[in-house]
């Protein structure tokens, strides 16, 4: 348990204990991770279940899109890019 005082701890969207304090920007860039992750998912299993060729392009272009989305969240929590360690 925290006291008023003690920074805030909290559960990770979907992936249990999360490591970092909320002021922490990487506590944040997990839980988007995560929700962008169970999108992805949701999109991609979404293309087997209609027979419109558009709608099942639309699916999984959206899914890539949001793919590299969470790459750029990965890299930034990794500072991967030279943007993200200046």
């Amino acid at each position: 348990m925290t006291t008023a005082t003690e920074p805030r701890r909290t559960r990770s969207y979907n992936t249990g204990e999360n490591p970092y304090l909320e002021s922490d920007p990487r506590h944040h860039t997990m839980n988007i991770k995560a929700w962008l992750r169970e999108l992805i998912q949701h999109l991609r299993e979404d293309v087997s279940k209609v027979d419109e060729p558009k709608a099942q392009a639309l699916f999984e272009t959206s899914a890539e899109v949001l793919n590299g989305l969470s790459k750029a969240f990965e890299d930034y929590e990794k500072k991967n890019e030279e943007a993200w360690r200046r």
